[in-house]
């Protein structure tokens, strides 16, 4: 069983920055995919940004420039580095990792961080 942990969320002015990680654990053969998705209040859960085995990143229009995803394949982490935030950035971050154990592929999400932009 993969297990997602996350970390990084919190409060944070316009314009300000926060750096998003999660962590994998559990008998992890290989990672074909790791991706931030988010939900603003109200709003269906979205794509922000996303790696795959390959090294190739995908964001948001909304993001673009911005934001910049990152892993640690020694670490089993992902991160999310996010800048110039603006208030229409806040909702839950959730991290998902596809991939393969020794036994089967799996896909997972960690539990949400809370990422508040706001003054």
């Amino acid at each position: 069983q993969v297990q997602l942990v996350e970390s990084g969320g919190g409060l944070v002015q316009p314009g300000g920055s926060l750096r998003l990680s999660c962590v994998a654990s559990g008998n992890i053969f290989s990672f074909n995919f790791m991706g931030w998705y988010r939900q603003a209040p109200g709003k269906q859960r979205e794509l922000v940004a996303a790696t795959a085995s390959g090294g190739s990143t995908n964001y948001a229009d909304s993001v673009k420039g911005r934001f910049t995803i990152s892993r640690d394949n020694a670490k089993n982490t992902v991160y999310l580095q996010m800048n110039s935030l603006k208030p229409e950035d806040t909702g839950v971050y959730y991290c998902n990792v596809r991939g393969l154990t020794v036994l089967n592929s799996f896909n997972a999400w960690g539990q949400g961080t809370l990422v508040t932009v706001s003054s």
